[in-house]
């Protein structure tokens, strides 16, 4: 089945001093503040494309890892994954680091290594955003 998700977003003013509302319209969740400044700067309770992301991707990633291990036989029972997405004015986004902590029972190292890494190159966020660096640091809980 084929979905299509959307979100919009107002904005008035100049970039540097104007602001906007980014909507979830497909979940109805909420509405969030946008700036230059909580993009560039500090967030101070605003959101950014770059934080959008980064929440995107994270759970993007949790999905695949957890369907690769559950199709390994060994389903996982926690995957905590945190994206941090670098953004530099002027450059763009310039990398994406993925970090997950995973508690998989009866999983082998290289196996849950081998899960993570097909995980970060084939979920579909992952694949969309090809064109940028991401890194990856996966570890099973002790």
């Amino acid at each position: 089945m084929t979905t299509t998700r959307t979100a919009h977003t107002t904005w008035e003013g100049n970039l540097v001093e104007g602001t906007g509302t980014v909507a979830l319209d497909s979940s109805e969740i909420g509405q969030y503040p946008v700036s230059w400044p909580s993009r560039a700067e500090q967030p101070n309770g605003k959101t950014s494309p770059e934080e959008l992301i980064a929440a995107a991707h994270s759970s993007c990633y949790s999905m695949a890892l957890s369907n690769g291990l559950s199709q390994a036989g060994t389903p996982p029972t926690k995957l905590n994954t945190r994206a941090e997405v670098t953004f530099t004015p002027g450059e763009g986004i310039t990398g994406i680091h993925l970090t997950v902590q995973a508690d998989v029972p009866g999983v082998d190292e290289d196996a849950f290594r081998k899960a993570a890494e097909d995980a970060k190159a084939n979920c579909p966020v992952s694949q969309a955003l090809a064109g940028t660096t991401i890194s990856l640091t996966a570890s099973l809980a002790s």
